[in-house]
């Protein structure tokens, strides 16, 4: 009986202490990336890039905080806009043959919103009691922390954070694409801190091991003026 009551406490204490840790490791993410500051600050732009198959396309994303976003994408000299007032998402992408806007869909939009920096998906995976802490592994020959991110009706997300600044430094999931399973990845790396803001100045982002684009940043101007009437394209 001694036994079985000494076996339940170490299961329990075990269980606490991986609990104690998880929580550890996010307060000291929220730190890394100074969140706390992030939270008073009222407009972020970036300017940068995105780099794919030898091609360069600009890129420009602009957030209000809360939850206001637009991104630019600029192809063969032509704008692709896609924005969210708050309420609901819009494009605009002439490729298509037309300059009228278009209400986003609800994958569309995730993706519009996922450029948000106001809004932080680990932490919120964690507040919503979605983050398991899944061991260690090496990041581009340095450890880090892995986490998993259970996903409604989907796949797990894994998301990793450096053992030694707690900044994330890479993303794993599976998606499907046209009936086939393909492992996406994304690291993050070059991090910069403007004006309280730490952000990741270049990604590379690969599907089944391979190197399928990159998004460097430029330049990251936090606290400008910025009309909310660019957020609407309706």
């Amino acid at each position: 009986m001694k036994k079985t009551t000494i076996i339940v406490l170490l299961l329990f204490a075990s269980a606490f202490l991986k609990a104690q840790s998880l929580e550890e490791i996010i307060t000291k993410y929220s730190s890394a990336i100074k969140a706390d500051r992030l939270s008073s600050v009222s407009t972020v732009k970036i300017t940068g890039k995105t780099s794919v198959m030898g091609m360069e396309m600009p890129l420009t994303m602009i957030m209000k905080n809360p939850n206001k976003v637009r991104v630019v994408n600029v192809f063969n000299g032509r704008e692709i806009v896609s924005v969210f007032d708050g309420e609901k998402g819009y494009s605009v992408n002439p490729m298509t043959g037309s300059l009228k806007p278009v209400e986003l869909k609800e994958d569309q939009l995730k993706q519009v919103q996922n450029n948000n920096i106001f809004s932080n998906e680990l932490m919120k995976y964690y507040k919503n009691g979605k983050l398991t802490l899944a061991g260690e592994e090496k990041v581009n020959g340095k450890t880090a922390y892995k986490l998993k991110a259970e996903i409604e009706g989907g796949e797990p997300v894994f998301l990793y954070l450096d053992k030694n600044s707690f900044l994330l430094v890479k993303t794993s999931t599976l998606v499907t694409q046209m009936g086939t399973p393909v492992k996406i990845e994304s690291y993050m790396s070059d991090y910069s801190d403007t004006d309280g803001v730490v952000i990741p100045m270049k990604t590379l982002a690969k599907a089944n091991g391979m190197d399928a684009a990159v998004i460097t940043f430029d330049k990251v101007e936090v606290d400008i003026l910025i009309d909310d009437s660019i957020f609407s394209i309706r």
